[in-house]
């Protein structure tokens, strides 16, 4: 994985883990935190190609749409 990338998916890390402590909800463990992570980054850079757009602005958008599930 890229240095880009992979920074994506740290930043991912640090959405889901901020979104779940203000939904006051545990966070899972940390293989099942980053593999959402992966997962959302490589959803975010499928929009991006497919609608176009920031990879950025889809990460939060997903994160904070994660939880709301």
């Amino acid at each position: 994985m890229g240095f880009i990338k992979e920074q994506q998916v740290k930043l991912a890390l640090r959405l889901l883990a901020w979104r779940y402590e203000k939904a006051g909800q545990p966070l899972p463990k940390p293989a099942v935190l980053q593999s959402h992570a992966r997962e959302l980054v490589d959803d975010a850079h499928r929009i991006a190609r497919e609608r176009g757009g920031n990879v950025l602005s889809i990460l939060k958008q997903m994160a904070n749409d994660a939880l709301r599930r």
